[in-house]
This record gives structure tokens, sequence and C-alpha cells, in this order.
């Protein structure tokens, strides 16, 4: 299964870089691109989701990192929520 990692910043101006265990991040996310907080959240589960769910159904069990990478996500976005209209910009998908 192809995995994929991907640049964010966050509103305070942090860089992370993050990991789908599935290219269906591309579907959800496009380079450059400024999203409003919750809006990035949402995506970030659903498209992280799905991901794991084809692991289970390729081998079984869930992705580990996945929903790791979704609980880092959501802890992170926790400290920008008392801001006026915060945004994340997804910066670029990091191919192998």
């Amino acid at each position: 299964m192809p995995e994929i990692n991907f640049q964010i910043q966050w509103p305070d101006d942090d860089i992370q870089s993050c990991y789908s265990p599935s290219l269906v991040v591309k579907q959800y996310f496009t380079n450059g691109t400024e999203y409003e907080l919750a809006d990035f959240v949402e995506k970030s589960r659903t498209a992280l989701n799905i991901a794991s769910d084809r692991v289970k159904e390729a081998y079984g069990f869930s992705c580990g990192r996945a929903l790791t990478q979704i609980q880092q996500i959501e802890a992170k976005a926790s400290q920008y929520e008392n801001l006026v209209a915060p945004k994340v910009r997804f910066l670029k998908f990091l191919d192998s």
C-alpha cells in the first residue's frame, strides 16, 4: 500500500510533517491551500480514518500510525481554537 507524508503550517507558522498510509489524502488536500482550522481537522480525520480502514481491509488491522496522526492533529489544533479565524496551510505532499 503506498504511503505518503505531507507538510502543513499551523497558524503560528509552526511546520509539521504528517503521515498517511494511503494516498487517499490527495483527494482531500491541495498543495499551497489554506484551510479553516475546523475544516482542516475534519478533512484530516476523514482522510486518515479512510486510510486506516484501507490498511485494515488489506492486512486485518487498523493503522496505528494513522490513528496517532489524527490524535496529534486534533491536539495541536486545540491550541489555536481561541484565535480569530485560524487557518492551516497545506504546504505540500512529500512524495518519495
